[in-house]
Formats: structure tokens, C-alpha cells, sequence
């Protein structure tokens, strides 16, 4: 009796195929994260607007964030920034809740994920305590940014939920909706962007 194999690859576009439980830098490329980020609903797609609020979109806020609480950081980290959620091209977008209840098979398939990215991209496969403590803490001024404005909580449910920001940090941050194509083109130029700012490093 010939035993059935279970596929646990996925195809992208660019003609790569990841492997999503042994996944390797080879195989990832940043078009295939754009694309893929430009199409996942954040929220599960419960946000006011005619486009969905993307995680390519959020990344780019995230990365906005980061750069103004963290200015004097290293540009590599802005690219960490830009990356947090970038598993979330194949594994999708989950709400808190759903990412507790799946508990650690979730978690350790985000984690090596995520481990492949960085090395593709030249980042440490574990990022430094302080600098993923500095991601989270502007992932979630986003969210906060994102529940009032888009996601229906009050200000009252957002302020319980989430940090509440300085008001000098919001000067300026706007939270976009447009179509995937445009989403997906302005996080491929923010990637070269940063990508130029670590090569004029010194070595």
C-alpha cells in the first residue's frame, strides 16, 4: 500500500516553492512577500473602507513608527521593522485571539519562518531582545492607530487594549487604503530604500 505524503510546500509566483515546516532563505524572495502581505487582510478584513487594510500597508506604518521612536538605530532594525509580519505571506494574518488559541504549533511555524526571512535578508535569525521589544512596542501603537481609525473600537476599547501613544508621535501618520497593486509596489520601494541606506554603512 503506497503511503499518501502529506504536501506542506507551497508555490509562489516567482517559482520558488517553500516549504513552510523546513523552510530555507533559498527559497524566499521579497516580490513573493509583497505580493503576498499586499493581499492579507488585517483585522480578518473587518475594516471600514472599499480596500482592505493590508499587512503590507501595516508593515509600512510599523516601519514609519520605528524610524521616528527609534531614529538613531541602525538601518538594519528599519528592515526588521519592515519584516516583522512578513510569514504572514504564507500563514496569513490571525487576530490575538486565534494565534492563542492555536498555541505553540503556530508559534514555532511563524518562528522558523520568520528565522528563514532574516537570514535571506541579512538579519540575525533571533532578533536582539531590545530591538523586537522596540518593534512590538510601535507594532502596537499601529494597532491603536488602526482600532480607532478603521477597525470600529471606540477610543475608551483601544486605550484598554493598546498603548496609548503621544500625540507628537501621530503628527503626520495616516492610515491608507488602495488597491493591492499599489500596496505592494510602495513596500517593494520602501525595501530597496532601506536595502540602500544599510549598503552606505560603513563595513
Amino acid at each position: 500500500m503506497t503511503r499518501r505524503v502529506t504536501r506542506a510546500w507551497q508555490r509562489m509566483l516567482s517559482g520558488r516553492r517553500l516549504d513552510l515546516l523546513d523552510p530555507t532563505p533559498f527559497d524566499i524572495e521579497i516580490g513573493d512577500i509583497a505580493h503576498g502581505l499586499s493581499f492579507v487582510a488585517r483585522w480578518n478584513g473587518q475594516t471600514r473602507g472599499d480596500w482592505a487594510y493590508s499587512v503590507a500597508e501595516h508593515s509600512l506604518l510599523v516601519e514609519e513608527i520605528h524610524r521616528r521612536t527609534e531614529p538613531e538605530t541602525a538601518p538594519i532594525w528599519h528592515l526588521a521593522a519592515l519584516l516583522h509580519d512578513a510569514p504572514e505571506y504564507v500563514i496569513g494574518d490571525m487576530i490575538s485571539p486565534v494565534k492563542a488559541a492555536l498555541g505553540r504549533e503556530y508559534g514555532e511555524m511563524d518562528a522558523r519562518l520568520t528565522a528563514a526571512i532574516h537570514r535571506r535578508f541579512g538579519l540575525p535569525a533571533q532578533l536582539p531582545k531590545p530591538v523586537k521589544a522596540a518593534i512590538k512596542r510601535a507594532d502596537r501603537v499601529s494597532a491603536w492607530l488602526e482600532a480607532i481609525q478603521i477597525a470600529g473600537f471606540s477610543r475608551a476599547e483601544a486605550d484598554r487594549l493598546f498603548p496609548v501613544p503621544d500625540s507628537e508621535l501621530l503628527q503626520g501618520l495616516e492610515i491608507r487604503l488602495r488597491p493591492p497593486v499599489e500596496t505592494r509596489n510602495a513596500y517593494l520601494e520602501r525595501f530597496q530604500a532601506v536595502i540602500a541606506e544599510i549598503d552606505r554603512q560603513p563595513k
